[in-house]
């Protein structure tokens, strides 16, 4: 694989990132501290349901890129895991017990990845089919009530089931499959698509930047705006 990075899609990686920012910095103060009495706008909502959709995209194109998709996916989870850890433990110090993550973003896209071998050798064609299928089957699953907490990571959700980042593999995996479909037509020879724009740009360089530290930023922004908020208020 070239060394070279794709600079549009660790651009579109950042401004997703950033865009998750944003939503949780307004959560923050509409629903923690309750600050801001505010409805929330359209672009919000967009944001928060399909920001995600977009980073699994983006995921499933690069992992068509590179390599070791199963030990980068296992590090993925674990991340996903502390963050589950972290968010269960504040339910015991006076937060929402909705405020826990369950299976969120890094959950998914851990498991994304750990999977991708199984998918590997399809074709492109394949892999949009298969994709458009889990795509169908979790908008079809979607709301469905079982008498089993197991089947949290299908869709499946329980009785009172709630979680601040919810992302089930049906409808997520699908989408990620179509990215790598994507990336095996569009990005078959791993170079950028827009070889005619500079990477250097002042707006291009800090998203980039963003999307290159996307998993530590997912880590980290929270922590920094709820602290910077709780001495602020």
């Amino acid at each position: 694989m070239s060394r070279q990075r794709i600079w549009e899609l660790d651009a579109l990686r950042g401004l997703c990132v950033l865009g998750m920012v944003a939503v949780h910095l307004i959560y923050d103060l509409v629903e923690v501290f309750q600050v801001l009495p505010w409805t929330y706008p359209a672009w919000f909502r967009l944001i928060k349901e399909w920001g995600g959709v977009l980073f699994l995209l983006i995921s499933g194109i690069c992992v068509t890129l590179g390599s070791r998709s199963v030990r980068r996916g296992a590090i993925v989870f674990a991340c996903g895991m502390i963050c589950t850890a972290v968010t269960w433990g504040l339910t015991f110090v006076g937060f929402q017990p909705s405020i826990a993550i369950w299976f969120g973003v890094l959950h998914c896209l851990g498991v994304c990845m750990m999977l991708w071998p199984l998918f590997r050798r399809l074709p492109w064609w394949a892999l949009a089919c298969v994709g458009a299928a889990i795509i169908g089957m979790g908008f079809y699953v979607s709301g469905l009530v079982v008498d089993t907490r197991y089947l949290i990571p299908l869709g499946l959700e329980y009785k009172d089931f709630a979680s601040s980042d919810y992302f089930p593999l049906l409808p997520h995996l699908g989408f990620f499959l179509v990215g790598a479909a994507l990336g095996r037509t569009l990005y078959k020879n791993k170079r950028s698509l827009l070889p005619q724009i500079s990477d250097r740009g002042w707006l291009v360089r800090p998203l980039a930047f963003c999307g290159r530290h996307s998993l530590w930023i997912y880590l980290l922004h929270q922590p920094v705006i709820y602290g910077a908020l709780t001495v602020i208020l």
